[in-house]
């Protein structure tokens, strides 16, 4: 069943909650949220189960964080195949080819992200074939694939937090944050220029939203549209880690670099 997010409001969702489109053995796909500027996906691919051919996106950037498993990466001119292991962020911008498949003997469970959505959603839903997908150009595209591994990206230390730079691209950035417990939180806020996502990879968090607090564990999912108020803070006594995505970056990556 399709799942409408109301776009003045944030959303908090449960391990496992979203909008199934597919859930056979072989495979499963989730929906999490879907706004103009991000949809933003949940994948489970069994032993040799493989994305679309290799392809472009013109306009808008797709990318993929690998939660458990193994995910080999095809990207960029030659296409150049990568094994992600958890941790991993790989992002194709307009015009880099690439594409996924699961090449080990173990599942893989990953999040995809496409930024600006392009009706991504009612592609995958079947209901459209009005998305931003073509075939390799024959001088095989642009050599701008971004990769960084477990533990890489750009790193910026705080006495209660560290943050790393996944991604900084316009369309999207992606942040590895930890809290520690004595971290103090972000107060409620807003941004009015771009979409803050946040899943919750270890520890737990409690966000919040116009209806008050509310805590989230591992594998929680947390969206605030553009213009809606939202807040953070690790209640816990051990470290709050997440994946956080602004989309597009607005400005985010070079502000944290800042201080």
């Amino acid at each position: 069943m399709r799942v409408e997010l109301d776009v003045h409001r944030p959303l908090l969702l449960a391990p496992g909650e979203g909008e199934t489109v597919t859930d056979r053995p072989e495979r499963t796909l989730r929906i999490l949220a879907e706004l103009e500027q991000v949809i933003v996906t949940w994948f489970r691919y069994e032993p040799g189960q493989e994305g679309p051919d290799p392809h472009i996106h013109r306009q808008h950037t797709d990318a993929f964080y690998v939660l458990e498993g193994e995910v080999e990466f095809k990207l960029g001119p030659g296409l150049k195949t990568i094994t992600g292991l958890p941790g991993t962020l790989a992002a194709a911008p307009p015009n880099v080819v690439h594409t996924v498949r699961n090449g080990s003997d173990a599942p893989a469970i990953f999040l995809n992200f496409h930024a600006p959505s392009m009706g991504f959603g009612d592609h995958i839903r079947g209901q459209s074939d009005a998305f931003d997908q073509w075939e390799p150009p024959a001088d095989g595209g642009l050599d701008g694939a971004v990769l960084s591994g477990p533990g890489e990206g750009e790193r910026i230390e705080h006495d209660t937090s560290t943050l790393v730079i996944k991604s900084d691209l316009q369309q999207l950035s992606a942040l590895e944050l930890t809290f520690l417990p004595e971290f103090e939180g972000v107060d409620p806020h807003s941004h009015d220029d771009h979409v803050d996502a946040f899943y919750v990879l270890e520890g737990e968090g409690e966000f919040f939203t116009e209806d008050g607090p509310r805590r989230a564990g591992p594998a929680s999912f947390f969206a605030a549209p553009r213009g809606t108020v939202h807040g953070f803070r690790n209640p816990g006594s051990v470290p709050l880690r997440v994946l956080n995505l602004h989309a597009p970056d607005g400005g985010f990556a070079g502000r944290v670099r800042g201080g």
